[in-house]
């Protein structure tokens, strides 16, 4: 292992040569306090960073070292998920930013969100703590500035080591929170089948983000009125530091949340959506979880679909069209909706997250005006009205619903909730009077068929992780937005990703599902064993590079990555 002086001596020698010059830094490096080993070093400086592989390196049994005894998963990935924000903060409180070229000047690791998720970021193992940063090495334009790498590498970096890894520095107050806060809300969600539920919102939780295009916390006090359940629906829970909390329990089955515009009937499903997640304290969202097993479904116009069962949806195609095994290249919306359902289904799904503002009005429902106008023979599509209470009964698949403006749907509603300036009430009662009262209903069009599924066996041939130049190529720029050999997979209505760690890994999860594509494993054993092998070896075991650019995903984002990928095929289990 070579020293920090030795680092020092190889800068001043490539000081104002050709960037290529900065790969004779490679290796390992004691720093006394940490191990920097610097692994990957892009050879352009424009080279985005996940291009660069730079490990910190420290003993959990340095005595200078923060620590925490770690007795379960959800601690350890509390734990790392703390270090990472500590990491990210002293890298924007220290590092002097961009200076050069490209992503010359720059330290810093993927910046966590709101969700506490298992990243490769930050790693802990038994014995070592190890961060996995990215450093700009800098350049005017292709020229090394050595002085200003030297000052990164030797002054900055052990100073952004010590303020988030040295015990003095860290607030553990603060980190005994962040665990005990994770700890409470995996509790609260295991909890949840065992009560009859799939969602629980804590009281005072506050909902309304800042904006769309974020997920932190609204901070105008006008408008972060504290949640409060009606007392028909609160249950209390007790949690293990928490102590006893009181909130909206949402009992299995049909759930219609409805309200005026901008009354919080979106805000409260986002909640719903992310509550598969564990959040940071001082969210406002900490105690508001959902099933592991809810998916958020949603139209999208024009995605691709290979051999899905569409039929208890779709039926009686024109021209014959099979819609037990249905491909297209342009999927309309309501055809879009239906798959999605079904690859929801197909791979584990129990709850259903719908808002129609994304739906496809036509697939949501035919009122009886349109059934008296168009005959139901001549209609291929059964509505989801028909069907919602079909999934609950024989699937024992929950539909949580946001409506506006379809009232037919309190007819197969077990509790409807009505939002008024972001505070539920229990409509549940009057819903069911006004369906009663109503003179006009509208017919049942449902086949009394059973609800079958048929599973796909996914083909590893049509994975291809090569670009037109033959080159591997993985990548993401954005959450929505996996670029995979020479396809883009769009994301967009796979709305339950949260950080473009996440993305980047299922990029390399969908390659890596391969090896367990025998032409005789369904698609969802396929996702299982890809699950499995990274509770078991960590997010590492995706890649054959170590990185620091992972998160976790769950089982449903990545077959829904999968089955948008451009060329992906299948056969259907028979």
């Amino acid at each position: 292992m070579l020293n920090k002086d030795t680092l020092k001596q190889k800068l001043a020698a490539i000081d104002k040569q050709d960037y290529a010059n900065y790969q004779s830094l490679l290796g390992c490096y004691d720093f006394s306090l940490f191990k920097l080993i610097v692994q990957q070093i892009p050879k352009d400086p424009y080279a985005p960073p996940h291009t660069g592989i730079y490990r910190l390196q420290v003993q959990r049994s340095d005595e200078r070292i923060i620590n925490y005894k770690i007795d379960s998963k959800v601690q350890r990935i509390a734990f790392a998920d703390y270090l990472a924000r500590v990491f990210y903060n002293a890298s924007e409180r220290i590092s002097k930013g961009i200076r050069g070229t490209g992503f010359s000047g720059l330290i810093t690791l993927n910046q966590p969100g709101q969700a506490i998720l298992e990243r490769n970021n930050v790693v802990i193992s038994d014995d070592l703590i190890e961060v996995r940063c990215f450093i700009g090495l800098p350049a005017e334009g292709r020229i090394a500035t050595a002085d200003i790498a030297e000052h990164m590498l030797l002054k900055e970096l052990p100073e952004i080591v010590e303020a988030s890894l040295l015990k003095k520095n860290i607030d553990f107050v603060a980190l005994q929170k962040h665990i005990e806060t994770a700890e409470d809300a995996d509790y609260l969600r295991n909890k949840l089948d065992s009560l009859g539920l799939i969602a629980f919102i804590a009281n005072d939780s506050i909902l309304p983000r800042e904006s769309g295009s974020t997920d932190k916390p609204m901070s105008d006090v006008h408008a972060t009125i504290p949640f409060t359940a009606p007392e028909s629906l609160s249950m209390e829970i007790e949690l293990p530091h928490a102590e006893c909390i009181k909130g909206m329990a949402i009992k299995k089955g049909i759930t219609l949340i409805a309200g005026g515009g901008y009354h919080g009937k979106s805000t409260l499903l986002h909640t719903l959506e992310s509550g598969i997640y564990n959040h940071i304290p001082g969210d406002g969202r900490e105690y508001c979880v959902s099933s592991n097993q809810t998916a958020k479904v949603r139209a999208y116009s024009g995605r691709r679909v290979v051999k899905t069962d569409i039929s208890p949806f779709i039926n009686n195609l024109p021209f014959d069209q099979d819609t037990t095994s249905f491909s297209t290249a342009n999927a309309s919306g309501s055809t879009s909706q239906a798959v999605n359902i079904v690859e929801a289904i197909e791979v584990g799904a129990e709850i259903l997250l719908m808002d129609e503002d994304t739906c496809a009005t036509n697939f949501m429902i035919r009122d009886s005006k349109m059934q008296q106008l168009v005959n139901k023979e001549d209609e291929p599509i059964t509505t989801f009205i028909d069907k919602v209470k079909q999934l609950y009964l024989e699937k024992d698949i929950s539909t949580i619903l946001v409506l506006g403006g379809v009232g037919d749907y309190f007819d197969v509603s077990d509790q409807v909730i009505q939002m008024i300036n972001y505070q539920p009430f229990d409509m549940t009662d009057r819903a069911h009077q006004i369906a009663a009262d109503s003179p006009i209903k509208r017919l049942v069009e449902s086949e009394d068929i059973p609800i079958h599924i048929h599973e796909r066996i996914p083909l590893a041939n049509s994975i291809v992780a090569v670009n037109e130049h033959g080159k591997f190529s993985i990548y993401a720029k954005e959450v929505h937005r996996l670029y995979f050999g020479g396809n883009v997979i769009d994301l967009t209505d796979v709305e339950q990703l949260m950080e473009l760690s996440q993305t980047k890994a299922l990029g390399y999860a969908i390659e890596y599902a391969k090896k367990y594509m025998n032409d005789k494993s369904t698609l969802r054993e396929v996702i299982e064993h890809v699950i499995s092998d990274i509770e078991e070896n960590g997010l590492d075991i995706i890649s054959d590079k170590i990185s620091g650019h992972f998160a976790l995903f769950r089982t449903f984002e990545l077959a829904f990555a999968m089955n948008r990928l451009g060329e992906f095929e299948v056969m259907q289990k028979r």
